[in-house]
């Protein structure tokens, strides 16, 4: 599942250096100076003029060394122009003359984890969590981690209970959201990764509530989502994919070929776009178009027991019965309890006159339909 690009962290960076405005001694005229370049960097931030912001707060430190937002803005900018290890060498030196700041304890933490440190950003969030309990944007990007980190049960342990109150925090109900699916509690997750979606028109967010809710089987909530996620983003990577997995499950066909062609157009080797529309073309007897669609499909994942069995039909289907024969034997080997191969490897013993072995998976067959068949067992 795409993981989390809504959540803005230029956007939680601002808010950090905006936080700590309080507290700062009388004004004087050097004072007035630096607090004003720290107005400008904090200006120049919001245009995403990452350079210019970093000089205006250099410039602050320089008359102000004991200036909290101008350290905090300074180490953001840092980061987002990606200059981690810089912003980390920052940070550090000015947590040493202010230790326990949320705010800059935060913006170390954004460094590490934007340099790939998960392990010391998991650190840095949790003690700045811990000091400062209240601080939403520390807990947020906890949890942000924590994903990241396949730790997505404690994610949502983290932030479910800072939710009420805060509903209104989108970042929060994403990343609340993504970690409730992710921790196999989708019926939570999604609701909230919709809401998400609708406030901010986010591809991303609609993608990822039509994943769950494709996962959950809720096939015609998972269509609305992907078709809203191409209204947003029709280039969307792996929309076309979804929707068409999802039109084909509610068997509108008519809507899955041109999901699946337009899927095709943007990535000519996706596989289950590949596997779908050879399956397509299959049921509609075309099975000169078939061919090169589900014979890529193996090519892309040679062991897709779906695709190997969609392939030896089309073979049984068009004289090939030694190529289809192989494959049906080895995916009853494989697998024997999923129903279908037995049902197209008895019939094409019947054609292959070979009736003793035509009447055993017959058998297997009768005796596997008496038993309910997982959704999409060995598929």
């Amino acid at each position: 599942m795409r993981l989390l690009t809504t959540l803005s962290l230029g956007s939680v960076m601002f808010v950090q250096v905006s936080s700590g405005a309080g507290g700062q001694a009388p004004a004087k005229e050097p004072s007035q100076d630096a607090e004003k370049l720290v107005q400008n960097g904090t200006a120049a931030q919001l245009r995403g003029e990452w350079k210019t912001a970093i000089e205006d707060f250099r410039k602050a430190l320089a008359l102000r060394p004991d200036l909290v937002e101008a350290h905090v803005g300074l180490g953001a900018a840092l980061v987002a122009a990606g200059q981690f290890d810089d912003a980390i060498d920052e940070d550090t030196r000015a947590l040493a003359a202010a230790p326990g700041n949320a705010a800059l304890g935060t913006t170390l933490g954004l460094a590490y984890y934007r340099k790939g440190d998960l392990g010391r950003a998991r650190s840095q969030f949790e003690a700045v969590h811990l000091g400062h309990p209240e601080d939403l944007n520390a807990a947020v990007l906890l949890g942000y981690t924590y994903i990241r980190m396949n730790r997505a049960a404690d994610a949502a342990d983290l932030l479910t209970p800072l939710e009420a109150g805060h509903e209104a925090d989108l970042d929060l109900e994403y990343v609340l959201g993504y970690a409730l699916i992710q921790a196999g509690r989708g019926a939570d997750g999604a609701p909230k990764m919709e809401k998400v979606a609708t406030a901010r028109h986010s591809a991303d967010a609609w993608f990822v509530a039509a994943t769950a809710r494709f996962g959950r089987r809720e096939f015609h909530e998972a269509s609305s989502d992907a078709e809203q996620a191409l209204v947003c983003d029709p280039a969307l990577p792996g929309a076309h994919t979804l929707a068409g997995q999802a039109h084909y499950a509610i068997g509108k066909l008519d809507l899955a070929v041109p999901d699946f062609q337009a899927a095709l157009r943007a990535d000519p080797r996706d596989f289950t776009a590949n596997l779908y529309l050879g399956i397509l073309r299959f049921d509609e007897r075309d099975f000169d178009s078939a061919r090169p669609l589900l014979e890529l499909a193996i090519e892309l994942q040679p062991r897709a027991p779906l695709a190997r069995l969609e392939l030896a039909k089309l073979n049984a289907m068009t004289g090939n019965q030694p190529a289809a024969l192989a494959a049906l034997e080895e995916l009853v080997k494989t697998d024997p309890e999923w129903l279908d191969p037995h049902v197209e490897l008895a019939a094409l013993y019947y054609r292959m006159h070979r009736p003793e072995d035509g009447k055993r998976e017959r058998e297997i067959v009768q005796r596997l339909e008496a038993v309910p068949q997982k959704p999409g067992a060995a598929k």
